[in-house]
């Protein structure tokens, strides 16, 4: 695994003509913007955390969430680790009973799920696929 690079979340930009929504991560100690196309669904998602708006039924990353913590798992961090063919691929890291569990993820359930918890989950993305998007 190459280098990993903390990003945060900086922005999200919700259009309701597009399918196609922008979230942008920020190089936690540097001035690197990372730049991610995702569905309205995990768009309204994350936008909905970061308002603070809870839906008073459990949404599909709440559910997500309530699955983990129930069955005994810890959330670790979410990593965006690879591109191929303009696609990103991300895992998300959870520790279970010393374990550390890599599930396999899209960028955009992975950010929407990290910004679930308080604080919101560790986002990083490895350094080679941070310099092909640069």
């Amino acid at each position: 695994m190459a280098a990993l690079v903390e990003m945060e979340l900086s922005r999200i930009i919700i259009s309701e003509i597009n399918d196609q929504q922008v979230i942008y991560l920020h190089e936690v100690d540097g001035e690197r913007e990372f730049p991610i196309l995702v569905g309205m669904f995990e768009a309204a998602s994350i936008d909905r955390r970061v308002r603070g708006d809870v839906p008073p039924r459990p949404l599909t990353h709440d559910l997500i969430k309530s699955v983990i913590e129930h069955f005994g798992g810890e959330p670790h961090d979410i990593i965006i680790n690879s591109l191929h063919e303009h696609t990103y691929y991300a895992m998300i890291r959870i520790m279970h009973e010393g374990d550390l569990m890599e599930i396999d993820s899209r960028p955009s359930d992975a950010i929407a799920l990290a910004m679930h918890y308080d604080p919101p989950l560790p986002i990083f993305v490895e350094g080679d696929v941070l310099e092909a998007v640069s």
